[in-house]
């Protein structure tokens, strides 16, 4: 049994946008070459190969080229559609970060317990975090590419403010996990000091204090995303 070839799937499924599943369409292979983002000639070699192959028919009148998807044709395109929306519903929405413990610029004390911030704290998270971030710093390369993801997520957003005197930035939150145990939120600042390599996280409690973690301890990050 011959399979459907992934270069074949765009064509597939433009033809399936013009009613092709029941009817046949009068199509160019210009027009068809236009849609896919291939030359005329490659349009024109897709619909042979998927004729050949019996995943469609087509009949030519005169300059007419009118094309119908087959029941092979439709069944291959919903196995795929099924796989992939298999795949979508059941891959994980944890991102998976790794990093060495490091001091900060002991900024995040004072930032945290503004009121501005410490009133949205308890009624977005549920509560109101240790005055103080826990800074780590990502060794990889790999998962300082993950975090900029987070730049366009929406997470638990607490609102900038201003106390008259300066308006402090926006945070953003997302539950996540120290060492597969500890409960904490990774927080995303619309203005830090740090680079791309340091990210932030807050708790309840002290985590320096409450564990055995110091400065160069490695530890491993779990973060929850909401799909």
């Amino acid at each position: 049994m011959t399979e459907l070839k992934i270069q074949h799937l765009l064509t597939l499924s433009y033809l399936l946008s013009k009613g092709a599943k029941y009817n046949y369409v009068t199509i160019t292979t210009s027009a068809l070459g236009k849609n896919i983002h291939k030359s005329q000639q490659a349009a024109s070699k897709h619909l042979l190969e998927l004729e050949q192959n019996k995943f469609i028919s087509r009949i030519i009148s005169g300059r007419n080229l009118s094309v119908k998807i087959t029941n092979k044709g439709y069944s291959e395109i919903v196995k795929l559609s099924s796989m992939l929306q298999k795949s979508l519903d059941s891959y994980p929405s944890v991102v998976n970060l790794q990093g060495t413990l490091v001091s900060g610029m002991g900024e995040g004390a004072y930032y945290m317990g503004l009121k501005g911030y410490t009133k949205q704290f308890k009624s977005k998270i549920g509560y109101v975090p240790f005055p103080g971030t826990l800074n780590v710093r990502l060794d990889k390369k790999i998962h300082q590419e993950a975090m900029k993801q987070f730049e366009t997520l929406d997470g638990v957003k607490i609102k900038s403010f201003s106390d008259g005197k300066r308006t402090y930035g926006w945070v953003k939150c997302f539950s996540a996990k120290l060492n597969n145990s500890i409960k904490c939120q990774l927080i995303i600042l619309e203005r830090t000091h740090h680079d791309e390599s340091v990210i932030e996280l807050i708790s309840k409690t002290c985590i320096r204090k409450n564990t055995k973690l110091k400065d160069g301890s490695k530890i491993s990050i779990k973060i929850e995303i909401d799909s």
